[in-house]
């Protein structure tokens, strides 16, 4: 399951299919299928079988180079990642698109991104957001975002710029020491070379993110657009279409320009760390 591929796939179905002339009916015709699974199949809402691709081919006439090109994006679209085992997770789907992202922009107003989350927060943020899971549910969450984080410091590892609320600061969450240790986490993961993070800070007023948090993904390959994520407890939403795409890389340069600096978001984080209390001795 890699979700990058499976958009890939399914964005050249649909485009063949429609330079072919034929309508989604006419298709599922064909193939003695249901106009909503040929349907889903081009929208990357279920996987696509080599055998499903090499009927589709047939009927859009394809050539050979071409088919076994899409044949083995087939094949590799459905091969079954680390996170496989989690699928059953909301967030599930979110890893492939960080696994296979070279640049993610993040905007986040009320917690700390999950990739920069220590043990401790991530506990206390999945138990307070998820409190009516079963306690076996709320352990995979938390190892789930745990080995999320194993991408910032691989091989290719991605860009990640990252607008802080100062919020995110200022809430507390699992106790001072808890907060320090994550606090402590970002000055240290604002070293690495592929991450920036800058902290809009409170003074800044309205902005142009009060409509919520956002998560921007930008791919090495071309053919493959951005894409926006938004997570929510109802059901995460990933937007697609070119100009909503476009306004929250409008909204992300807005709050780039009203957030501090690099540097001064590093003072930021240190400054509230360093006010926190101190643990009472026994």
């Amino acid at each position: 399951m890699s979700t990058v591929q499976q958009r890939r796939l399914a964005r050249i179905l649909r485009s063949l299919r429609e330079r072919a002339g034929l309508t989604i009916d006419q298709v599922a015709e064909k193939l003695e299928l249901s106009p909503s699974t040929i349907s889903r199949m081009e929208t990357a809402q279920v996987g696509v079988r080599p055998r499903d691709v090499r009927q589709l081919l047939a009927i859009y006439q394809v050539t050979e180079v071409q088919r076994d090109e899409l044949l083995e994006l087939a094949r590799r679209s459905r091969q079954h990642p680390w996170w496989y085992e989690y699928r059953e997770l909301p967030t599930a789907g979110l890893v492939g698109f960080e696994v296979d992202a070279a640049f993610i922009r993040q905007y986040s107003a009320l917690v700390f991104p999950g990739l920069f989350q220590t043990r401790d927060y991530a506990s206390a943020v999945i138990r307070a957001i998820r409190h009516d899971a079963e306690g076996d549910e709320l352990d995979q969450r938390l190892e789930l975002r745990m080995h999320r984080q194993e991408l910032l410091t691989r091989k290719g590892a991605p860009d990640l710029w990252v607008i802080l609320d100062e919020a995110t600061l200022r809430r507390p969450v699992g106790g001072p020491a808890v907060m320090r240790g994550q606090l402590q986490r970002l000055i240290d993961l604002s070293a690495l070379p592929n991450i920036t993070l800058q902290v809009l800070p409170f003074t800044a007023g309205p902005h142009a993110g009060l409509d919520g948090e956002f998560t921007i993904f930008s791919f090495s390959d071309p053919a493959d657009p951005d894409l926006v994520y938004i997570e929510n407890s109802g059901g995460d939403l990933y937007l697609e279409s070119s100009g909503k795409v476009e306004r929250y890389r409008l909204i992300f340069s807005h709050l780039q320009a009203a957030a501090l600096n690099p540097v001064e978001s590093i003072r930021a984080l240190t400054d509230v760390q360093q006010h926190l209390p101190e643990p009472e001795r026994g």
